[in-house]
C-alpha cells in the first residue's frame, strides 16, 4: 500500500462559525485521535493575505492528515470530524497527495512515507518549522519578500502558509507544475537568501522539508479547483 497524504482546507464566513472553528483547535484533536485509520494529523490555522504573514486569519483552517492508502483517505476526509468541518464552512477543498521524498521530523516524528517508485507530473512542497523565539523578528521580516515573490510567480497553481503555533510553527505549502519549475522558484531570489540564512544562523529547532505528487483533489477553493491551472497549462 501507498500512503495517501490528505491537506484540507476550510474557509468560514461569520462570527459564529469562525469562533466554532477557533474553538475547534482544542475539540478537533479527540475526535481526530479516534478517526480510524487515520495516521499522523495536525490542526493548523492559517495566516491573513496569502498566508505568510503572522497575522492569524479567522476564517482559514486547515486538518493534515496521513492515510494507508487512496480509498481510505477519500472515504474518511467525507465522515466524522470532517463532515463536521465540511458543514460548517462555506467552502472546502482537500488535494490527495503521495509522498516521494521526505527528510526532518515534525514534532519528533517522521510522518511522511515516500512511495518506492518516482512520479512524473504536477508536484507540492511542503516545509514545516519551529522557529527560534530569538530570531522571530529576522524571519518574519524576511517573508513578505518571499511572499510577493511566490505571489508573481506564474508556475504556481496554489499556495498558502498555515500552522499548529502562531509565529512560532510555520508551514508552508504550494504546488507546482514540474520540479523545474519548483526549483527555479526556490534556488533564486528572497527564497534562496532565506535558505542561506536559516543554514548559517540556525533559525529553526526543528524541521521538515516533503514533497509530494498530486493524487487527486476534491471540493473547491475560490470557487474552483485550484489544480484546474495545472490542466490548463499542460
Amino acid at each position: 500500500m501507498t500512503q495517501i497524504v490528505t491537506l484540507s482546507f476550510f474557509r468560514f464566513a461569520g462570527p459564529l462559525a469562525r469562533i466554532w472553528a477557533f474553538v475547534m483547535m482544542g475539540g478537533a484533536r479527540l475526535p481526530l485521535a479516534r478517526t480510524k485509520h487515520i495516521g499522523f494529523w495536525k490542526l493548523c490555522g492559517s495566516g491573513t493575505g496569502e498566508g505568510f504573514t503572522p497575522v492569524p486569519n479567522t476564517a482559514v483552517y486547515a486538518i493534515l492528515a496521513t492515510w494507508p492508502d487512496a480509498p481510505t483517505a477519500q472515504r474518511q476526509t467525507q465522515t466524522g470530524i470532517f463532515a463536521r468541518y465540511i458543514n460548517r464552512a462555506t467552502e472546502n477543498w482537500t488535494v490527495f497527495l503521495q509522498p516521494q521524498t521526505s527528510r526532518g521530523a515534525w514534532s519528533g516524528q517522521s510522518p511522511f512515507e515516500p512511495a518506492q517508485t518516482a512520479a512524473s507530473g504536477p508536484l507540492a512542497a511542503l516545509t514545516r518549522a519551529t522557529i527560534k523565539p530569538g530570531i522571530l523578528t529576522r524571519f518574519w521580516g524576511r517573508v513578505p519578500n518571499i511572499s510577493k515573490m511566490i505571489g508573481q510567480d506564474p508556475n504556481v497553481a496554489f499556495k498558502i502558509g498555515i500552522g499548529e503555533v502562531p509565529m512560532l510553527h510555520q508551514v508552508t505549502f504550494s504546488i507546482w507544475p514540474s520540479e523545474q519549475a519548483m526549483a527555479q522558484f526556490a534556488r533564486t531570489g528572497p527564497h534562496a537568501d532565506a535558505i542561506r540564512a536559516v543554514r548559517d544562523e540556525g533559525w529553526f529547532r526543528e524541521e521538515l522539508y516533503a514533497r509530494f505528487a498530486v493524487h487527486s483533489d476534491r471540493g473547491t477553493w475560490n470557487g474552483t479547483s485550484p489544480l484546474a491551472k495545472l490542466q490548463e497549462a499542460a
